[in-house]
């Protein structure tokens, strides 16, 4: 009986040891949680404060003087930023979806191993990831050639295959579906093409979200693609637009020649810092939203298929 009751006693100080740990890493989280949070805060917070009191006093998170003229200044573009806001949209949605329809059948195709060519499209696909043509090249290509000047389809395709998006989704496809599913499927005669669609493609559904919301916020974020080819101001995405915007008030500052008029619809003062965290605010807002909603599937999606190459 002593013997029982003496191992009865160190259980629960094992138990005490590890319910100790826990709180550690609880704590751990938590303030990493907080040191992460707090730049998006104050980037929240300097968006409605008054530009005077930042100059005097800098950034703060509890500011002591509150203003609107930051965001005036980004939303007095009204109809154009409607306009952009509705290019980048549509650029983000039709060039995740095409994007990943093209790259899950590519994926599939080289996943499986009776296929004679998948060793060639495997090599194949590298080839861009270790070159790059420039894009001086590139520029030419689209614009002498495929002539897409000012075209949205120059803000769809450069972005819509990755190297490394392929990978991601043949790699899930190789250790979460197994085989035994596709040979049960050709037994029953269906194609290929009915193999991917009814059975591939349903299971790939947390790689997919994964791989499409890091396409979304590539999409979302580009800029670049639209200053090289974007002339109409109808066809201009919303980073371009903030990129504009950016550009007018650095003008205003450094021109000493500007009308009162103008400083008079700015509130005064051109808002420079607090015009900036709007803009920030306005362009990661929607992403911000839209996170937790793909959380989990984001994590389960690249947590299997990074486990086998």
């Amino acid at each position: 009986m002593a013997k029982i009751n003496k191992n009865a006693d160190i259980a629960p100080s094992r138990h005490e040891k590890k319910t100790f740990g826990q709180y550690i890493l609880l704590l751990i989280l938590l303030i990493v949680t907080i040191l992460m949070a707090a730049p998006i805060y104050l980037t929240i917070v300097a968006a409605f404060t008054d530009e005077t009191y930042i100059v005097q006093n800098g950034f703060k998170f509890f500011p002591g003087k509150w203003s609107l003229n930051g965001m005036h200044a980004v939303l007095r573009y009204g109809k154009q930023l409607g306009t952009s806001y509705g290019v980048t949209i549509f650029v983000t949605l039709v060039g995740t979806a095409l994007g990943l329809l093209i790259m899950s059948m590519f994926a599939y195709s080289i996943s499986r191993k009776d296929f004679r060519m998948s060793k060639f499209l495997s090599v194949f696909l590298l080839i861009p990831m270790l070159f790059n043509g420039g894009q001086l090249s590139g520029y030419i290509v689209f614009t002498n050639y495929y002539h897409l000047k000012d075209s949205l389809l120059l803000l769809i395709f450069p972005l819509c295959v990755s190297t490394m998006n392929v990978i991601i989704l043949r790699t899930y496809i190789v250790n979460s579906i197994p085989d035994e599913l596709m040979e049960a499927a050709k037994i029953d005669g269906a194609g290929e093409y009915r193999t991917f669609f009814q059975i591939t493609l349903p299971l790939l559904k947390p790689s997919l979200a994964a791989v499409g919301f890091m396409m979304a916020t590539a999409y979302w974020n580009d800029w670049q693609n639209a200053l090289l080819y974007i002339d109409s101001n109808s066809k201009k995405p919303l980073q371009l637009l903030l990129v504009k915007i950016q550009k007018s008030i650095a003008f205003l500052l450094s021109n000493s020649n500007v009308p009162a008029s103008a400083r008079a619809a700015l509130g005064g003062t051109i808002p420079q810092y607090s015009a900036t965290m709007a803009t920030v605010l306005v362009v990661i807002g929607p992403i911000m939203i839209a996170y937790p909603f793909f959380q989990k599937y984001f994590i389960k999606g690249l947590t299997v298929g990074s486990v086998k190459g």
